[in-house]
């Protein structure tokens, strides 16, 4: 190893943000109804409720590496942000924007639409797409104050 760090793992990352809209109800079908409002409170209303989420999704690339995930050699980039956009746009803006999560999205038809599992279902998404071993972080803000980080762990 020299002095310019080559050999210790040195990892870029890169991030993009994109913000949808989308309604959900908190419900599990294993609970009871009375038992769904103890838990999920007024997140429980049967009419649903909706979020702007905002999503910041990381991906990254080692320098000077000899694995699969290396910032590319010719143009200095983990990935084009023009790609990175495109992946966005098919993972989460298309089955996720403007929908109601429990009624129009497959993946929320047996499983509670929390902001963890609505972190889990865009990482799910972005491995279809995305090259292999490049994701490293999904981040879901529900609101300001209640944000999800999902690494695929």
């Amino acid at each position: 190893m020299n002095s310019a760090g080559f050999g210790r793992g040195r990892w870029a990352r890169v991030s993009r943000l994109v913000s949808f809209s989308a309604s959900h109800r908190l419900h599990s079908k294993s609970l009871s109804n009375e038992e769904n409002l103890k838990l999920f409170g007024k997140c429980n209303n049967p009419n649903g409720h909706g979020h702007n989420y905002k999503v910041v999704v990381t991906v990254r690339g080692e320098v000077h590496a000899e694995y699969i995930y290396v910032i590319d050699p010719v143009t200095g980039m983990v990935m084009n942000l023009t790609d990175l956009k495109g992946y966005l746009e098919e993972a989460i803006m298309k089955p996720l924007d403007h929908k109601n999560l429990d009624l129009d999205v497959p993946y929320f038809a047996d499983t509670v639409s929390t902001t963890e599992n609505v972190a889990v279902c865009i990482w799910e998404n972005l491995q279809k797409l995305l090259p292999e071993g490049i994701l490293y972080k999904v981040k879901v803000y529900e609101t300001d104050s209640n944000i999800v980080v999902y690494k695929g762990e």
